[in-house]
């Protein structure tokens, strides 16, 4: 069965980016890189399609000059649909399944189910599509890797209220310097008449 991810990077105050919307400060941490190929080529197995907001999607562009190496777009993410959720335009990257798309998340979500065949859908970023996933009732897992890092200001990882009693700890890990945390969503109960 499809589930929705939220897979993020996070600083410990709960931001993904700084107030310059930069994730350098992540990539400052010291890392075991084939600890973390080898985790990051596991989860990328199971899933179907990506989905990201505009601002992640043009980050990823720029940083990783996918414009200029549209070739890299394979190398980081295979043949996978991305979904972007944005209101203006935007390049594609060439050879790339990309689809751009606007409105609701639960009005794309059917499309979402069939890009994804039988894997899972894979939100990148940012918080504010995370959150409106959590809003429609639709997200099921939260993975966030926290870094021993504190911003000042940026953008947040949930900008949502999601109580504890939605939220189950299903394991924690150390790798490297990150702590990795996964929970498990709780579906709202419905209220009955």
């Amino acid at each position: 069965m499809t589930r929705v991810v939220y897979y993020t990077a996070s600083s410990l105050n709960g931001l993904l980016a700084d107030e310059n919307n930069s994730l350098d400060w992540l990539f400052s941490v010291e890392q075991d890189a084939d600890h973390n190929e080898a985790d990051f080529s596991g989860f990328l197995a199971g899933i179907g399609v990506l989905v990201e907001g505009s601002t992640t999607y043009q980050w990823v562009l720029e940083h990783e000059g996918l414009l200029e190496y549209p070739e890299r777009w394979q190398q980081f993410y295979g043949n996978r649909a991305t979904f972007v959720f944005t209101s203006r335009t935007l390049p594609a990257v060439e050879a790339a399944d990309i689809r751009f798309v606007s409105g609701g998340v639960a009005e794309v979500y059917p499309e979402l189910i069939r890009a994804a065949r039988d894997g899972d859908i894979w939100i990148i970023g940012g918080g504010d599509i995370a959150g409106q996933f959590a809003d429609a009732g639709l997200l099921d897992e939260i993975q966030v890797t926290f870094a021993p890092a504190f911003l000042t200001g940026g953008a947040p990882l949930l900008p949502r209220r999601i109580d504890p009693d939605r939220l189950r700890l299903r394991s924690v890990e150390q790798r490297g310097q990150f702590a990795h945390l996964i929970l498990d969503v709780v579906k709202a109960e419905v209220p009955r008449p």
